[in-house]
């Protein structure tokens, strides 16, 4: 992150420069009054907005324009570059902008601009006037901030089962766990954010059925709470395996804040850690967990980790950073049976076992919708909408399955940042835009301070391009099928994922 004498080492825009200061990704890095800004030149305009992505502080100068926005180098959130509105997550917060002036090849940076949202509006005859979101995770509260963003007045409700507010998620397998950022960093908003904007949030509610001749949620305690619009964000749940002593208090799933709270408190004691599975939870735990000091071991049916997803080359840097780290793999191994200190492998042999988290996968969360009426087959049957087959009921982020457009299939993807995409683009649609879901699917993996960014959606493939040198930990991989490439996978080359997303999006359009 730059320092304060560093903004001041960058151009003053308020002195003013040269339209020729701009280099080819017509991006320029300066200060106003030493605020970090960034200008950005679009055709014959000039644009001067924050330089920090309200996200996780990336530069955005090192970002890509498209159109009027800026889209954010390392997690891919798109900004407007007129309003510096946050117009696609994981950024939720706004951009500042400042007053450009141009004289000639000369621009001038003037005052800082004031945005303000749209003001709250009673609902038009025939809008919603009261909208339920069930589910506390990344989709629902996108979509009740975009809701409110957008100027809706009517009644809003959110039903969450978690005790906590709703958090920065990806964090509980990473820097959280990894102890390496505080508590406070969690929630995505305070509480005063839901009083100030009147979202009448639930904590620790259960929901019991949806009566949708009724148009009713009833909660577990027998609250009913009415709905004109129905979003359901339920999520997945860790799938449990049937082990002998799974049941035990040492053996734990990942998925809230208090797994994280839970998991943290056993590794204060514990010296040796055992994770059931490879995929992205679990080596995320890994790394986390080595950073407390604690012996861990990997234990996986797979041959190599993540090949399943990102293909040979992925898995064995992925290996190879794990291990260059002091974690042991057991692959092409499983788990028989798990004792109060120990868990046996099926080929023969026992590891001690302090700690053992299982993270095999999750299943989206369907009961409610099916016991409901819903059309549910491995997910909430949603149009390209996000709408269900009953009129104003949507589904949203894990537990949904919609068409996508750039697959031509039919996807159920465990996505952060695709939850909220889903969760905005679900406000909106409430609100009358009634457009179909076009977003890309993108997600990041974090390994040791190393980044892993896969861009599109692919389950299996004919062959795979590389680009680069994915083992020195600077390449590309792309996912081939009948001749089109279906995703990417990337590490060190941050603009390559940016750009196919980019690319996959044009082409869907």
């Amino acid at each position: 992150m730059a320092s304060q004498s560093d903004e001041q080492d960058d151009p003053d825009f308020s002195a003013g420069i040269h339209i020729s200061d701009f280099g080819e990704n017509r991006l320029l890095r300066g200060h106003v009054t030493g605020k970090p800004v960034v200008l950005a030149l679009v055709e014959d305009e000039v644009f001067a907005i924050g330089a920090k992505c309200t996200h996780y502080q990336a530069p955005l100068e090192k970002g890509l324009i498209v159109g009027d926005t800026l889209r954010c180098p390392w997690h891919h959130a798109c900004f407007s570059l007129r309003t510096g509105e946050a117009i696609g997550a994981p950024a939720i917060d706004a951009l500042p902008c400042w007053q450009v002036e141009r004289d000639g090849d000369r621009v001038i940076v003037r005052e800082r601009q004031t945005t303000e949202p749209a003001a709250k509006q009673i609902p038009a005859p025939g809008a919603p006037r009261k909208i339920v979101i069930i589910g506390g995770g990344a989709a629902g509260f996108a979509c009740a901030e975009m809701l409110r963003r957008r100027g809706y007045g009517g009644q809003l409700t959110m039903l969450s089962e978690d005790t906590a507010l709703p958090c920065d998620r990806p964090n509980l397998s990473k820097d959280y766990l990894a102890g390496e950022i505080p508590e406070k960093w969690l929630p995505l908003k305070s509480t005063k954010f839901y009083e100030k904007h009147e979202i009448d949030l639930h904590l620790d509610t259960q929901v019991q059925e949806i009566d949708t001749k009724a148009r009713i949620v009833r909660s577990k305690d027998g609250t009913d709470f009415p709905f004109d619009r129905l979003l359901i964000a339920t999520g997945a749940e860790p799938i449990r395996l049937p082990i002998p002593g799974a049941d035990q208090e040492h053996v734990f799933t990942l998925r809230t804040q208090a797994d994280s709270d839970a998991i943290i408190a056993r590794a204060k004691e514990a010296k040796t850690a055992v994770i059931l599975g490879s995929g992205f939870i679990g080596l995320e735990v890994a790394a986390a967990l080595r950073t407390h000091g604690l012996e861990v071991h990997v234990v996986s049916q797979d041959k190599l980790p993540l090949e399943k997803v990102l293909g040979p080359d992925f898995g064995q840097l992925v290996r190879k950073m794990h291990e260059d780290h002091g974690v042991t793999f057991h692959l092409e191994n499983s788990i028989t049976e798990i004792g109060e200190r120990t868990a046996a492998l099926k080929q023969g042999g026992e590891i001690d076992a302090d700690l053992v988290i299982v993270g095999v996968g999750v299943k989206p969360r369907v009961a409610l919708a099916e016991a409901a009426g819903l059309a549910v087959d491995h997910g909430i049957l949603v149009n390209e909408k996000l709408e269900t087959d009953v009129p104003g009921i949507y589904a949203a982020g894990d537990v949904a399955s919609w068409p996508d457009v750039q697959s031509g299939t039919r996807v159920r993807i465990e996505h952060w940042v695709l939850a909220q995409r889903h969760g905005q683009h679900v406000a909106r649609n409430m609100l009358g835009e009634d457009k179909p879901f076009t977003d890309v699917p993108f997600f990041w993996s974090a390994h040791y301070g190393s980044s892993i960014r896969y861009v599109g959606h692919a389950t299996s493939w004919d062959r795979i391009e590389t680009d680069g040198d994915i083992a020195t930990g600077k390449g590309t991989a792309s996912f081939v099928k009948d001749g089109r490439t279906l995703a990417m996978a990337t590490i060190g080359c941050d603009m390559a994922a940016l750009k196919y997303e980019i690319a996959l999006e044009q082409a869907g359009e």
